[in-house]
């Protein structure tokens, strides 16, 4: 697949379907696992996806991720992919921690809390929660 050519609609939904699945899967799984209206938009879609060369058919009529294929606002860990959200999110956890902790050094030693440190943690917080939620959601919207 080249570089201008890009997944999008439900070929991007099956091609996470089954790059996030464990076995191969046929059309009339596809259909139900991404809500699809028929098992022939499944298979056409399938078929799409085997002529770019990003999945493969088994001699059981079930299909396989055969390439990795960089899909944008995604990104791969190990055989599964994950919304890019999700690591924005973890990427906040990161900071808020850090903040917690150094809130807590401030309440151990008695010292106030600034106006911008009190801002700084809720702005860090309300990231953290916004992309933890559209993360989550994006990545139940396309299993």
């Amino acid at each position: 697949m080249n570089g201008d050519q890009e997944l999008d609609g439900n070929t991007l939904r099956i091609y996470v379907a089954l790059a996030n699945s464990d076995k191969p899967l046929g059309p009339r799984e596809i259909t139900r696992i991404v809500h699809l209206s028929s098992p022939s938009v499944a298979y056409r879609n399938l078929q799409k996806l085997e002529e770019l060369g990003l999945i493969e058919k088994n001699s059981f009529g079930e299909y396989t991720v055969k390439q990795k294929q960089k899909v944008k606002g995604h990104f791969w860990v190990g055989g599964k992919l994950f919304p890019r959200q999700l690591f924005y999110s973890f990427f906040f956890i990161g900071i808020l921690s850090i903040e917690a902790v150094i809130a807590a050094m401030r309440l151990i030693n008695g010292e106030p809390f600034p106006y911008d440190f009190i801002l700084l943690i809720i702005v860090t917080a309300t990231s953290t929660v916004l992309f933890l939620l559209e993360g989550t959601l994006l990545r139940l919207l396309k299993k």
